[in-house]
């Protein structure tokens, strides 16, 4: 007769070898290997910085310690990227997507053009839940919210063609009282940095953790100034900065505030990869996805570049955005109504 402990200790051993065996053909697949990064915008702009950043130290944190590849893919207010992980790139654990995950609220209103169904990417996190700020020129006046409201004539915010400069833009047009003319088809937020600085635009609203790194000596020099925020609460960078919420018509549109671009933050810069990876190299990249946010070096670097860091795990986008698609009808409709154009 075996022994009842003889027993568990032979199957702890069988386990720990199968472990071991498991981590040992991960190395030997990522080994000599290369991961190429998605960034679905242009060089330049917030989710290329974060990206750079991490693609320095990913590496050394999954097993095998492949290379880490950079690929800028904008267009279509980031739809060619995220399409791209969707369709294109082959679900072998070689290819992370970045791109803006505003679309998955343009999955729900059936934007055209979206291919994917974001409930089926694979989720590794994100570096940063994203504090959202409205920045303009000193140049074209306004340089405070009070100068917004009394504008005469409707001040000029870039877009992308989609995503949260867009939707920020549309939101506080239909919520607020403040005039706003949305100039979409940028490539990405630094192409709307330009356009403000040569007078084409007044300003636009995205991230204050990409606006005060990528745009740093313009608001350091006053020459650029954050004039509002979308957040719950003031940012601790922006104690004195209005909040967007407080200008809300109605409380139907103070919901409309918090469900269509406060609550987006969480989920906004996911790092994916595409259905159908396997599920031991989904995990292995999400470990060495949060164990990267941790190296004291890039914390260094993060600091000196001005990027915060607020990591998301992939186990939490996944439930995010799995909630997203069970929103009440009535308010995705509203959404649609503001948010839906392409």
């Amino acid at each position: 007769m075996v022994n009842k402990g003889w027993s568990i200790t032979l199957i702890a051993l069988l386990a720990l070898l199968s472990v071991g065996q498991n981590v040992l053909a991960q190395e030997s697949f990522f080994k000599g290997k290369s991961i190429r990064i998605v960034v679905a915008s242009t060089a330049g702009g917030g989710f290329d910085a974060y990206t750079r950043m991490l693609s320095r130290y990913l590496g050394k944190y999954i097993p095998g310690n492949p290379s880490i590849i950079v690929e800028n893919m904008p267009g279509a207010g980031h739809l060619i990227g995220a399409n791209h992980m969707y369709k294109v790139a082959k679900p072998d654990g070689l290819a992370i997507g970045h791109f803006q995950g505003g679309l998955f609220l343009h999955q729900l209103f059936g934007r055209p053009g979206i291919e994917f169904d974001a409930r089926k990417f694979e989720f590794i996190g994100a570096p940063v839940t994203d504090n959202r700020a409205c920045a303009f020129t000193k140049a074209s006046g306004i340089t405070s919210l009070e100068n917004w409201q009394a504008s005469k004539s409707p001040v000029k915010l870039g877009g992308i063609g989609g995503g949260a400069p867009d939707d920020i833009a549309r939101m506080l047009a239909a919520t607020t009282s403040l005039p706003v003319q949305l100039v979409a088809g940028y490539k990405g937020t630094a192409e709307i940095r330009l356009a403000a600085e040569s007078g084409e635009l007044a300003g636009g609203c995205w991230t204050w953790d990409s606006i005060r790194a990528t745009w740093s000596k313009a608001i350091d020099s006053g020459t650029a100034v954050v004039v509002l925020q979308i957040l719950s609460k003031p940012h601790p960078e922006l104690p004195n900065v209005p909040l967007a919420i407080n200008l809300a018509k109605s409380e139907e549109a103070r919901q409309l505030i918090q469900v269509g671009i406060q609550e987006p933050s969480e989920y906004y810069r996911p790092y994916v990869l595409p259905p159908g990876t396997p599920k031991e190299r989904v995990q292995i990249l999400r470990k060495a996805f949060q164990e990267t946010l941790k190296d004291p070096d890039l914390l260094v670097d993060a600091k000196k570049a001005r990027l915060d860091i607020e990591p998301v795990s992939g186990e939490e986008m996944e439930k995010m955005v799995a909630a997203l698609f069970k929103l009440n009808p009535r308010m995705i409709a509203k959404l649609k109504e503001i948010l839906g154009t392409s």
